[in-house]
């Protein structure tokens, strides 16, 4: 039996709300479920308005716009990240300042962004990792210092915490992901949290294409037209029926994937604990939302055994992202510092499957394959 990296999970109701968004004669943006959707997440994590988009990447685009990005500003991301995080910033023309990860852990080291802010730093763009939380006290404490604005990447942080408060709540503002990857899923999708007041007439005007529609349909005005720049940012409201059924089942969804990444954790822990590879860091003041469960291997080498040893037992681990500095892209704009941290979970994270149904002997199985690999080669 093939053991899968990832599968998505469907709660059941997915069909039976597409249906009813289709007969509801709106499958355009900001339908019936759309409004359903928006108002759980303002309800449940207190955010001060959510937009649901059509991806991760287009949220980001959207803070992009919002904080009008201009030629020349400078925007501080993590190297070791998904290309959207760079370069929803790259196409309003920011100059892109990667940081390098904890020593420890894959996220930004909040200590060392002091140093690469100047008078050109518009931005700073903090990925939770694996949906663990990065050290936000520090990073808020340097965008008021110096007046510049935080962009969480929550793509994989849906329901995780820092000090009691919700991921995404942060920042100026926060885009999440419901690709079919994550743990709350829409196939594609994702969404804008906007937590000042300030910002939201603008918002509503960029997702709509630059015009003021969602104003007219309230009613608020009595015709739209062209106001600014933007462009069409929402999703259908069959995705966001989808996403709806996924929502109504987030807290038993959140409570087997804890299960799941417990059982690695406690299979593991002998392994790690004589030294063979590295299990996740959980930061202080950060809960865990289980959204992944990775290793860290010593080496690139012994990485690619490991995977290579893995596929001969048809069990799917995955390593994850390269660093964005050495990038084909990139890597003649970078400024020559040396980020070994994000370099080294480049060359030695690895991930292992983990989905809604993946049982226990499943999971046994890829913990023996570890443990025989491990065997072999110690």
């Amino acid at each position: 039996m093939e053991i899968l990296f990832n599968k998505p999970y469907l709660t059941g109701k997915e069909s039976e709300y597409i249906v009813e968004a289709v007969k509801s004669t709106k499958i355009s943006g900001d339908g019936i479920f759309t409004k359903k959707c928006h108002s759980f997440f303002e309800k449940k994590y207190g955010f001060k308005k959510v937009l649901l988009t059509t991806s991760c990447t287009d949220a980001l685009e959207m803070a992009a716009i919002l904080i009008d990005i201009q030629q020349g500003d400078e925007v501080i991301v993590p190297s070791y990240t998904f290309v959207s995080t760079a370069n929803a910033f790259v196409l309003r023309g920011a100059k892109i300042v990667f940081a390098d990860s904890y020593p420890d852990n894959p996220n930004i080291d909040a200590g060392k962004i002091e140093q690469l802010i100047t008078s050109k730093t518009k931005a700073i763009v903090p990925v939770h990792y694996a949906g663990f939380s990065c050290d936000m006290n520090k990073i808020m404490a340097l965008a008021n210092k110096y007046n510049i604005y935080v962009i969480e990447d929550a793509a994989q942080a849906i329901d995780n915490y820092y000090e009691g408060k919700p991921l995404g709540s942060f920042g100026h503002f926060s885009a999440f992901s419901f690709h079919e990857t994550k743990n709350i899923i829409s196939g594609e999708g994702g969404m804008l949290v906007i937590n000042e007041d300030k910002f939201i007439n603008r918002a509503e005007i960029i997702r709509e294409k630059g015009t003021n529609r969602s104003a007219f349909f309230r009613g608020e005005i009595d015709k739209y037209g062209w106001v600014d720049i933007g462009s069409s940012f929402l999703p259908s409201d069959i995705i966001a029926a989808f996403l709806y059924a996924q929502l109504e089942n987030l807290d038993d969804i959140q409570r087997k994937r804890i299960k799941i990444w417990q059982f690695y954790h406690n299979q593991l822990f002998v392994l790690a604990n004589k030294g063979f590879f590295k299990l996740p860091v959980i930061p202080e003041k950060s809960t865990n939302n289980a959204h992944m469960f990775y290793i860290v291997c010593k080496s690139l080498e012994e990485r690619t055994s490991l995977l290579s040893y893995l596929k001969s037992k048809n069990i799917n681990a995955v390593f994850h992202y390269l660093s964005l500095h050495k990038s084909p892209y990139f890597f003649n704009k970078h400024d020559g510092r040396e980020l070994p941290h994000s370099d080294a979970f480049s060359d030695c994270l690895l991930r292992l499957p983990f989905y809604y149904e993946l049982t226990e002997p499943m999971q046994q199985k890829v913990v023996d394959a570890i443990f025989s690999f491990y065997t072999i080669n110690k």
